[in-house]
């Protein structure tokens, strides 16, 4: 009976700690961004404005931060301010992002999404 109920214990403890390590799946946020780019790959990458307007849809989104382009179309959907998102796809959203209503996690996970930076 003992047995049992170590082994009970232990299959528990197991499941837990499936469930609680993280998982990498199709949204950016959790992993890297659908570009598989190293750091040198991403430093040496630039994009003209005119190319970065192009990636202006729900299913093709890129944005502008900093001068730095971000592809966030794996993000569009779990955005939590719904199309917000949206409304400087394929431009400069440096102001929105920047804004009261994103808490600091959004500086870290940005990153994630980044592919190169804006061509002065």
């Amino acid at each position: 009976m003992v047995l049992l109920v170590a082994l009970a214990l232990l299959l528990g403890l197991l499941l837990a700690l499936l469930l609680l390590i993280p998982r990498q799946h199709k949204s950016g946020h959790k992993g890297k961004s659908h570009s598989s780019l190293n750091n040198s790959d991403k430093a040496s990458k630039s994009f003209s404005k005119t190319e970065v307007s192009l990636h202006n849809k729900r299913e093709d989104c890129w944005i502008i931060i900093k001068n730095k382009v971000y592809d966030v179309t794996s993000y569009v959907e779990e955005h939590p301010g719904g199309d917000a998102i949206l409304a400087h796809a394929g431009d400069d959203s440096t102001e929105g992002f920047f804004g009261p209503q994103h808490a600091t996690r959004v500086f870290d996970m940005i990153e994630d999404f980044y592919i190169g930076d804006l061509e002065q």
